[in-house]
């Protein structure tokens, strides 16, 4: 069984943010070769579009389900007892891969049309303005 630690960090407002530091288990896991899209090109890709709207998936890791037989992997110890992730935590080494995964089976119909994504980023553009408002509604829906 894998216990990683905790570690605090400071935030650039002066918070502290907790963190569980998995380093030793990146280490020890296989790297998940899914390709990421080349930025430059995604840039390219939207020219030509009147509209482009930028969406942040915030916490978008915390929206996928780690698989059961992984939840034990992501334990980590604080003063108060043992616990794991049942959902991908910040900090694997596969979260981005898995991420942008997902994102593509989501929206495999719309990339390269009206959707760009890398990782938790996410661009909705349109030819037309007319159109804008259509096309995020159905990046919406998804």
């Amino acid at each position: 069984m894998w216990i990683s630690s905790i570690v605090p960090v400071r935030k650039k407002n002066g918070q502290i943010r907790v963190c569980v530091d998995f380093r030793d288990l990146n280490n020890a896991c296989p790297k998940d070769d899914f390709p990421l899209p080349i930025v430059e090109l995604i840039i390219d890709v939207t020219t030509g579009h009147e509209v482009l709207s930028f969406m942040d998936g915030s916490s978008g890791y915390n929206q996928i389900r780690m698989a059961p037989a992984d939840e034990e992997l992501t334990a980590f110890r604080t003063p108060k007892g043992i616990y794991c992730y049942k959902v991908i935590p910040f900090g694997l080494k596969n979260a981005g891969a898995t991420y942008q995964r997902a994102m593509q089976r989501i929206f495999d119909d719309m990339l390269h049309k009206n959707v760009e994504c890398y990782i938790d980023g996410l661009v909705a553009k349109s030819k037309k303005r007319e159109d804008h408002l259509y096309d995020l509604r159905k990046v919406f829906e998804r």
